[in-house]
């Protein structure tokens, strides 16, 4: 994944809009696209910073994380029981479906 684009250049593209000019003129100034410019501009008016975004992370893992109490007793009940079988469970019991992959994620963290 590529880095996000310096908060220096963010200020002086958004301060150059401020300053008058337009969007487009502003992007072509700083070597940018014309809609970096935009929602660099529309970012700075909705929030009043330039700052770029978290990236990345994991935004899934809150639904299995929760059923976390539940798999370890499947577990405990049964030491050889596989990872598709857990899934199988989940989805029986708790209304949640997930891959044995997930599964496995959820047991290395």
């Amino acid at each position: 994944m590529t880095r996000p684009l310096s908060l220096d250049l963010r200020e002086r593209v958004v301060g150059a809009i401020d300053g008058g000019a337009s969007c487009r003129a502003a992007a072509a100034r700083f070597g940018i696209s014309p809609s970096m410019a935009v929602k660099w501009h529309r970012l700075w008016r909705e929030t009043g910073s330039v700052a770029p975004r978290a990236q990345g992370g994991d935004r899934r893992s809150d639904r299995i994380e929760a059923l976390g109490p539940a798999i370890f007793a499947m577990v405990e009940a049964a030491v050889h029981i596989t990872l598709a079988e857990i899934a199988e469970r989940l989805e029986a019991r708790h209304g949640e479906r997930f891959a044995p992959s997930t599964v496995h994620r959820f047991f290395r963290r």
